[in-house]
């Protein structure tokens, strides 16, 4: 269902005063960190995690085991796990903002619904919310 012209343009203020109070954590959360794999990425885990498990097994059925701890299990593990989180994260291949690449952060002045002319008004975005959300309160009353 799309959000209507005045849903739209609340969320286009949410958005510029959150670009507003954090650039930092807004071009984060916008960027995200968790990136699909490529074909090439997946096989490589694959790969690692078909490894890592053999490494499980094979340390589980070794009658070697130092101290009567299987740590070649305990480096199957740690190779599956590995590749698990190669497929997630995506590797060192990808920077902080993904495939695009060259993004740059949003300054203060940024974002959706910034170049409005509108004055900012002083206070974080928390009061700012609290106001609007009286005013509402106010007006229904």
């Amino acid at each position: 269902m799309p959000l209507s012209e005045h849903e739209q343009r609340m969320l286009e203020q949410i958005e510029s005063a959150l670009y507003a109070e954090d650039p930092k954590f807004a071009s984060t959360v916008r960027g995200g960190r968790l990136r699909s794999a490529t074909g090439r990425r997946r096989l490589q885990a694959a790969a690692l995690f078909v490894l890592g498990l053999f490494l499980l097994v094979a340390g589980i059925a070794a009658p070697v085991k130092p101290g009567g701890f299987p740590i070649i299990s305990l480096i199957g593990f740690i190779v599956m796990f590995g590749a698990g989180v190669l497929l997630l994260i995506g590797g060192p291949g990808m920077n902080s903002q993904g495939a695009r690449g060259g993004d740059t952060q949003p300054t203060a002045g940024s974002g959706p619904g910034a170049s409005r002319g509108r004055p900012r008004k002083q206070g974080g975005f928390s009061a700012r919310m609290e106001d609007r959300f009286r005013r509402r309160f106010e007006q229904d009353s």
